[in-house]
């Protein structure tokens, strides 16, 4: 067993779950956390609690985890497309099909892999050994931009402006149909799927507040080209709330956007523009990414 560890809940990690918090404070697994959380390792207040606990401002929390197997993760010479980088931080363009950090079943190929090459021991630890320097997410099949933390300050910083919703996070999507409006915004709170837990779902239960912007570019026979801008960052937002609106993201198998002749592996989906505050000279930059080929390709057939 490690020694015991104490937290106290402050007011930004009020009404998460327990296993959320502890894996967040720690470089457990959410899984590993659970499993700790089901043998009477963690205590809240003195009382041993269920792993679907949700926090309290003021809570103490007392942790003594078993050790967890030490992942292997191996920096991987995997070529970078990066768009800006200097002491503190850098802007990758990832391509489609890259998982962005090591999963079970998946711990080389990643960006994560191609990072440590590149970055050495200049990450932030923030994540854990897991999603070292990783301030923000986008799926495997999503391509774009995504910013990466080479320190502590950094990544405390960049994440900040995101939870403030001051980070901007434009994309680009072909969706299946024309919207009755040309302009709008989705404002739908998403948690998991309660009948599929793959999947996520505009719901009621367990679920957080999430805000797309949405702005019609171009329409074609049976699509529409979109600009999106996220004012939340929730798991699979634009492929849910585009479906949620009954124009699902073109080749998104999972919410309902794949046809048998689109020719598309996967969502047609481009994170191409991120702006934020500089951690350091407090300045705001601006990245973009032009389209990648498969989009390109996409959109000259449907021309």
């Amino acid at each position: 067993m490690n020694d015991v560890q104490f937290f106290e809940i402050d007011e930004n990690l009020a009404d998460e779950r327990i296993d959320k918090v502890i894996s967040s404070l720690t470089d457990g697994t959410r899984s590993f956390v659970q499993k700790n959380i089901e043998q009477g390792n963690v205590f809240v207040n003195g009382k041993a609690v269920s792993k679907n606990y949700r926090c309290s401002f003021g809570d103490e929390i007392s942790v003594s985890l078993s050790e967890p197997v030490k992942l292997d993760i191996k920096a991987e010479n995997i070529p970078l497309d990066i768009r800006y980088e200097d002491d503190c931080l850098l802007v990758v363009n990832k391509p489609k099909g890259m998982v962005v950090h090591p999963a079970p079943g998946n711990y080389s190929g990643t960006l994560v892999n191609a990072l440590m090459y590149h970055c050495g021991d200049s990450l932030s630890g923030i994540n854990g050994v897991i999603r070292p320097g990783i301030v923000h997410r986008i799926d495997k099949d999503t391509s774009g931009l995504l910013i990466v933390a080479k320190n502590d300050m950094s990544h405390n910083f960049l994440a900040e402006q995101i939870k403030e919703h001051s980070f901007t996070r434009e994309y680009r999507a072909v969706i299946i149909g024309h919207l009755k409006e040309l302009s709008g915004t989705v404002d739908a709170p998403i948690g998991r799927n309660p009948k599929d837990r793959k999947k996520m779902a505009v719901t009621d239960k367990n679920s957080k507040n999430a805000v797309t912007h949405y702005q019609v570019l171009e329409e074609f026979n049976g699509y529409s080209l979109v600009k999106l801008n996220l004012e939340t960052g929730r798991t699979h937002q634009i492929r849910v709330h585009m479906s949620y609106l009954g124009h699902p993201v073109a080749g998104d198998e999972l919410y309902g956007g794949k046809r048998k002749d689109d020719g598309l592996n996967g969502q047609c989906l481009h994170a191409g523009l991120i702006g934020f505050i500089h951690p350091e000279t407090k300045e705001y930059i601006e990245i973009c990414a032009e389209y990648p080929p498969y989009f390109e390709d996409f959109l000259r057939r449907l021309n």
